[in-house]
């Protein structure tokens, strides 16, 4: 029962059968039979269909509300206990992060801690975070600002500067106040939502929209239009310093964040986690 409705609960978070699946690493066949199941047991209908999408029912969204707190709390005594026993760190990080500088911090912060199990998991902040109020990760590393989640601890571990990247790598001159059309993040993200408004007042205007930092400095390296990212996703690029602006001379900053459930925040091994990757990026 308890699968069926884990199952119910990522299909109210996809809104896809394909990428509940994926998320639960099953098939899709088995995705439908557990909500069938669920069905059958509460003599309810729980999702139809909209489009190519599949959406709760009302008896569906109140059965969701109930249980997710509940399965929240078995999710946290769960991970408590690995982190007791085995000293195990079930990390969500925002894809840019990783992608970046994230994976060598990581991987120097494991060698001072080698008695820790390290498992990362790579999405977007909005989907870290959702897994992390799920029970499904015990902490996360991402960006954006945390005045909408109160419900989680969140600290601030730096300020990563946003820079652009030239149309080609050809050099241009830009004052603040200037127009400037560039491609970057979309709404959604963490990092946009956290300067976005910030980034209107330095006179630059986002052309274009993409859904990675790293899709958005090829197309700029390309040739496709000047590129607006962290200055870590240029550098592990190769881009070099004399070939981008650096933005985080005008105050324009994406903030990079630690992010737990109130109730794992103070475990032994996630504040060691903490303290050391706080002390690492202040170096």
């Amino acid at each position: 029962m308890i699968e069926n409705l884990e199952t119910l609960l990522a299909l109210s978070r996809s809104g896809t059968m394909i990428e509940a699946s994926t998320e639960l690493r099953i098939s899709q066949s088995a995705v439908s039979k557990r909500i069938a199941a669920l069905e059958k047991h509460y003599d309810r209908k729980l999702i139809q269909k909209k489009g190519r999408r599949v959406e709760l029912t009302r008896h569906g969204q109140k059965l969701v509300d109930k249980i997710s707190p509940v399965l929240s709390e078995l999710r946290d005594l769960f991970l408590e206990d690995s982190a007791a026993s085995r000293g195990e760190l079930l990390i969500g990080v925002s894809d840019a992060i990783l992608s970046s500088w994230g994976a060598q911090a990581f991987f120097d912060i494991k060698r001072e801690m080698p008695e820790v199990q390290f498992t990362f998991h790579a999405h977007r902040t909005s989907v870290v975070l959702d897994r992390i109020r799920s029970g499904e990760f015990m902490l996360g590393v991402c960006t954006g600002l945390d005045s909408i989640d109160t419900d989680l601890q969140s600290e601030i571990l730096m300020y990563e500067p946003m820079v652009i990247i030239p149309s080609a790598l050809k050099k241009i001159t830009w004052k603040k106040g200037q127009d400037l059309d560039v491609i970057s993040i979309e709404d959604h993200s963490g990092a946009w939502r956290s300067f976005g408004d910030e980034v209107t007042k330095l006179g630059i205007h986002r052309e274009v929209a993409m859904e990675s930092f790293f899709s958005v400095a090829q197309l700029a390296i390309a040739g496709f239009g000047h590129a607006l990212v962290p200055i870590g996703v240029a550098r592990t690029l190769g881009v070099s310093e004399q070939n981008f602006l650096n933005l985080g001379d005008h105050g324009l900053n994406r903030p990079v964040r630690f992010v737990a459930r109130k109730s794992t925040y103070s475990l032994p091994v996630v504040m060691n986690f903490f303290n050391a990757l706080q002390g690492y990026l202040k170096t």
